[in-house]
Parts: structure tokens; C-alpha cells; sequence
């Protein structure tokens, strides 16, 4: 069963080969791959590829990214495969990994983040408004892979009704530890959303990769 498999990518911008970089930029649960490309919009750089995937019945996996992991399943394996697809996609474009962000909200920033922690390589960033690793709390990261200095950035709030506190900090540990230049910022009172602040990071992300 692979549900995401086959559905549309919406895209914003120029063709990749014309763009300064591509951002895979993933909707949260209930939402569409429109309401990611609003995302994109926000960012105002309009020499950036922005590309949505869409989720089946519009979420990545059924429960919590807190949930056991196979309770999660096929959909997740479907989801990270779906990303896989468009990344390698976009890779064959001609587009190195350095000039490919991966970003997302709320279950997508999840997703996006899963998704770089499982597939290492030095992309451009990774940018998660509202979301970290997925898995159960216990849950040990072990790998030993480099980010050489990606950046990551890590956005929520103090008070996510969805997105303990407690696992941003630990996804900042992980990917600090796997040498990436985490950006983590804790917003007391923020809510489930993105702010200004998050968004002027995440073009600061783009603007050094299109110098």
C-alpha cells in the first residue's frame, strides 16, 4: 500500500535549472499542497522553485508524529517515499543537493525533518515551522552521519497544542550533534502558527545559498 504515491506537485516559481534553488516545501494534516505554496509566497523570493507534494486525503500519516512509529504505517513510509521520489526528481534536474531546501508546517515540517534525518546528505537547509522527529518519547536517534553545517532551523512555540516543547529540543540536539548549525527558537505564547520572525529566518537560509 503506498497511499501518496501518483499525486500531484503543485509548483511556484521559475523551472528549477532557472531558479536560484528549489524549496519542497510540505503542508500540514488537513491542509493541501495550496496552503504550502501560500507558505512559499510568504517568503517573497520569487527567484526560488517552490514544490508541494500532495498527501492523500490530506495528511502524511494517520495519528501523531508522537505515536509509535508503526502505528503511523504505510502512510508514513509512503509520505518519506513520496519526498524521496521528488528530491531525487529534482536532483536529476541538475540541482545539487546544496541548493535544495526542505521545509514544512506542523506535520510537514515532521515530515520534512524525518525525512532529512533518515536521508543525510548536505542540502541547502531544512526549515520546520512547528515540528520535530518523529517517533514515541524514548525514542534514541543513533546515526552518525554529517550535515556539514546545514542549517536548521527549528521554530515553535512553548505552548504547541500539537508539538511538545520538549521534542524540538531534542531534535536540536540531534541534528547539533550531527554537525548541522541549528537555529532553535522557542516562542513563549506563540501558538500553532508561523510568525514573521520564523519567516525572516528561513529567507535568510535562501539568501546565503542564492549569493
Amino acid at each position: 500500500m503506498d497511499p501518496h504515491r501518483g499525486l500531484p506537485v503543485v509548483s511556484l516559481g521559475p523551472p528549477p535549472a532557472e531558479s536560484d534553488g528549489v524549496v519542497i516545501v510540505l503542508h500540514g494534516r488537513n491542509a493541501a499542497p495550496a496552503n504550502a505554496l501560500d507558505l512559499g509566497r510568504s517568503l517573497d523570493r520569487p527567484t526560488w522553485t517552490f514544490l508541494a507534494p500532495t498527501a492523500a486525503n490530506r495528511t502524511w500519516y494517520p495519528l501523531t508524529f508522537l505515536a509509535p512509529t508503526e502505528q503511523n504505517e504505510p502512510y508514513l513510509s509512503s509520505a518519506l517515499s513520496s519526498v524521496d521520489r521528488l528530491v531525487r526528481e529534482v536532483l536529476n534536474d541538475g540541482i545539487r543537493a546544496e541548493r535544495i531546501v526542505m521545509m514544512g508546517f506542523s506535520q510537514g515540517a515532521c515530515l520534512a525533518t524525518e525525512f532529512v534525518y533518515r536521508n543525510p546528505r548536505r542540502y541547502g537547509g531544512l526549515v520546520a515551522f512547528s515540528g520535530g522527529l518523529i517517533g514515541p518519547p524514548g525514542t534514541a536517534w543513533n546515526s552518525s552521519a554529517s550535515f556539514r553545517a546545514m542549517p536548521v532551523f527549528l521554530g515553535c512555540s512553548d505552548v504547541d497544542a500539537h508539538v511538545p516543547k520538549v521534542r524540538v529540543n531534542e531534535t536540536a540536539q540531534v541534528f547539533d550533534r550531527l554537525h548541522a548549525m541549528v537555529d532553535e527558537r522557542i516562542y513563549p505564547g506563540m501558538g500553532h502558527l508561523v510568525i514573521d520572525d520564523e519567516i525572516e529566518a528561513a529567507r535568510a537560509i535562501l539568501d546565503a545559498i542564492a549569493r
